[in-house]
């Protein structure tokens, strides 16, 4: 689902206009990425949390030269899904695995 798709349904579901409903989701995805780079996590109950992770230094190596590079400690943004979600996902597609 792309985030046209999104707009398109939320439009359809709610009877918003989808010029209104689109400025309604890029002002969600703003304040997610202003909130991530303020350092602060979200929690968005029933649905998940966002938060930063502080990834370690460590050694990697390049797959071409085999040659070994440092690669530096970094902030990288993370997405978990909540347990509620889950479940309703796995409950949904339970017949995927028969």
């Amino acid at each position: 689902m792309t985030k046209a798709d999104l707009v398109r349904k939320v439009s359809a579901e709610t009877g918003i206009i989808r010029k209104d409903v689109a400025l309604a989701v890029d002002a969600f995805l703003e304040a997610v990425k202003d909130s991530m780079k303020d350092g602060k996590h979200i929690e968005i109950r029933g649905f998940g949390t966002f938060k930063l992770k502080v990834r370690k230094e460590r050694i990697g190596r390049n797959p071409k030269t085999e040659e070994k590079v440092k690669v530096p400690a970094r902030v990288v943004p993370t997405f978990k899904f909540s347990r509620a979600f889950k479940d309703d996902v796995d409950d949904a597609n339970a017949n995927i695995l028969k």
